[in-house]
Parts: structure tokens; sequence; C-alpha cells
């Protein structure tokens, strides 16, 4: 098959879609497909361009077998919705005329990537011209995200919002996601169930494994081997809600051998590192993002991991962090309602990790407390069965592939 992947997020950068992106892409090739990408350059978790990479220019790579345009974007310093909205823009006007540039390529599927659900309409068009399946793989679901978490409070654009995501969902040839939740709820939007398909985040269950040892990391980092780390790794903005970790990192301020270890990168770092310094806090470290050779040691040297996210957020956004705390069998706690996706995970397996209610300080406190007291130590083989079964990248994009081949050749989605 000749693929176009058209999405804002892409290699090189760590976390998140880019991360997977930039994993899926160079697999496909592996496997015989041809592969074309339409990105922006690197900028995330960071809100900076990456050094060597330019935000104003069209620039083309051969990367990993896969033949990529970095398309022109505008990258806030400070991150507001209005600010927000104009980067996702900015990438929608650009990306499509490269798209354009592209209507001799007659790719046999597109995969339009949402976030930006803004680039819907041209993908469609650009598929319209070019005899092209489109796909759109949801990530996150961007209007449930931004209205959960308060970024509008206008009925009428909420309404308005939905209703564009709704018309324009149901004119894709098949959506994809990462979650059998987010599949119910792109049926609620009006999505036909048999254009679904389950195409999960995984992780390289065979690179990050129980068996690795971070006592190394750890005393690079200026710990103790009897100090006990609770980690929280990724993505640091403010749908995470992280504040409730320095308030939680108040009531350990005591007790000395507990550390909270926070690494990442993101809009809210500052704001955060600005509220341990007003707390006069000492067990709160700021570490930033870890090359991927080195994530196996970090995700070893933690007793317990910390997946936060706010009140309406979990099935908008499932976290992709999560995939590799369970592949390496780490203990974690994981804020989110039990009728979510990550509800269900927990219910039908329990001991894969700790869930408690969200946006609550006291709730987490008490749950970092029963994790030290209960004296649980890694790995948790809940944790790294479920990875094995589930969460095998080679697997994962096979039975993607799998699916794609499908729609194009029956012109049904397939499960």
């Amino acid at each position: 098959m000749k693929l176009l992947l058209h999405s804002l997020n892409y290699s090189p950068e760590l976390t998140g879609i880019g991360k997977y992106n930039g994993e899926m892409c160079p697999v496909m090739v592996d496997r015989g497909h041809t592969v074309y990408a339409v990105v922006a350059p690197p900028y995330y978790p960071e809100w900076e361009v990456h050094k060597g990479y330019e935000s104003a220019k069209y620039v083309s790579q051969f990367l990993n077998g896969v033949r990529v345009t970095r398309c022109p974007v505008y990258v806030p310093k400070k991150v507001t919705t209005v600010k927000r909205v104009l980067h996702l823009l900015s990438f929608t006007i650009s990306s499509f005329g490269a798209l354009i540039s592209k209507i001799t390529l007659r790719p046999d599927v597109v995969i339009l990537v949402q976030p930006t659900l803004f680039c819907a309409p041209f993908t469609l068009f650009y598929c319209f011209l070019t005899r092209s399946k489109s796909v759109m793989h949801i990530q996150d679901f961007e209007v449930d995200a931004m209205l959960g978490l308060g970024m509008s409070s206008n009925k009428w654009v909420g309404k308005l919002a939905r209703g564009f995501e709704r018309f324009m969902l149901r004119r894709f040839d098949a959506i994809s996601t990462i979650s059998y939740s987010m599949m119910k709820n792109a049926e609620a939007k009006g999505v036909d169930k048999d254009k679904l398909i389950f195409f999960p985040n995984w992780s390289d269950i065979d690179f990050v494994t129980p068996n690795t040892c971070g006592r190394k990391l750890k005393a690079e980092w200026g710990f103790q081997e009897h100090d006990k780390i609770v980690l929280y790794a990724g993505n640091i903005s403010l749908k995470q809600g992280l504040d409730i970790v320095i308030e939680a990192a108040k009531s350990f301020s005591e007790n000395e051998s507990v550390k909270f270890v926070m690494v990442g990168a993101g809009a809210y770092v500052s704001e955060l590192e600005s509220l341990a310094q007003q707390a006069n806090l000492s067990n709160v470290f700021f570490k930033p993002l870890q090359p991927w050779e080195k994530v196996p040691q970090m995700l070893a040297l933690a007793d317990l991991h910390l997946v936060i996210q706010k009140k309406g957020a979990a099935d908008a956004v499932l976290p992709s962090k999560l995939t590799n705390i369970l592949a390496a069998g780490g203990n974690a706690i994981v804020t989110a309602e039990p009728n979510t996706e990550l509800g269900a995970i927990e219910s039908k397996h329990p001991g894969i990790y700790d869930l408690i209610e969200p946006e609550s300080t006291k709730v987490l406190i008490q749950a970092i407390k029963n994790h030290f007291k209960k004296g649980e130590t890694a790995p948790n083989m809940v944790a790294r069965t479920y990875a094995e079964n589930n969460l095998n990248k080679d697997a994962v994009i096979d039975q993607y592939c799998r699916d794609l081949n499908n729609l194009v050749e029956s012109g049904g989605a397939g499960k």
C-alpha cells in the first residue's frame, strides 16, 4: 500500500502522538508499504521548535524510510486557548498546501490524526481528488477534551464544535482510535459501527521490561538506594491537573525517604516549579525528558508511578505514558472515574494499578501512603502480563496494516 500520514506530531518528539507516529511509519515501511508523512516540525511537549528545525519553512526529509514533509506552524511560547487555536489553524493551512503539492501521489490511504480536527475538511477534499481512502485516527477527542476541561463555557461554541465534529467524523471511510470506550464515543457521535477500527497505543515490550535495573540512574540523579521514588513522567500541561502532586508532596515533607520526581516538559512546568519553591519543598525534583534509551532505567527506578488527569479527560485523552509503565511491570496510581476505559481495565484486571478519584489531594495522599504501607515492589506481573497480551508493538501495527488493507480491497474497515 501507499500510505500518507497527516498529523501535527512526528519523530523526533519523545512523547505522545509524535512518538507513536514516529514508531508506526518505519514499521509500515519495513512491512513493504510506501509511507509519506505531512507533519509539523517537532515542538512537543516543550512548545518550542527543536534545534535544527524551522517553524516558518517547508522542509523535506527522508527519515527511517519515510518521506517526510515538515510544514510551517505557529508555536506559542505561552499556551492559551486562543493561541492554541491559532497554532492548530496555522498547521491546517500550511499542511493543506503540502497536500496539494502531492496531488499526483494518489495514496491508497490517507490517515489524519486527531488532533487536529481542523484538518478534516482539507484531508477529505484531498482524498476526494486523489480517490484515496480516508481514515481519521483519534488519539484525543479534541472537542470532548476542550469542553470537559472547561476551555470554553459558551454553550453555543460547544454546540457548534460538537456539530462540526459529528459532521466530519461521519464522512471518513473509517475511524480508528485507541480504546474501546473511545470507539463507543465515536459511535455515539454518529459513526457507523462497521467503520470503526481498534488501534491501541503500544509499547516495545522487548525493550521496556521488568528486568531493567534503575539503580545506576537513581544514583546519577543523586538519590540514595533506600529512597522511595514517586514518579510522574510525561507531558506537563494544564490538562493533567498536576498541582495535586505538589500538594501531596507537602504531606510527605517530613518523610525524608519519599521523593517526588517530575520528568518531562510542557507549558505548565514553570508554574509547578514555582509552586514547589513557594512551599519550600525539598522533596520535589524536576528532570527534563529523557532520551528513549534511558526510559527503561527511569521507569525501573520508580517505586510508584503517577498517572494524573483531571475529571472529564480520561476517555477523551487516554494517557500514552501508561503503556510503558505496564510493560515495565510498574506499580501505579491512576486518577480516573470508574466508568471510563481506565476504570474498565482496572475492573477487569484487578491489581493492574490503583484507580482513584481524580482531582482529590486527600485521596491521592492516602493512596500513596497505602502503597508504601503494603510494601508492594516491582514487578507488578498483572501489569506486565497485560502489556504482553495487549500492547505488543509489532502485533498492534501489523493488525492495523491488515485493517487498512481490508479497507482498500473491500471498502470496509474490518475488525
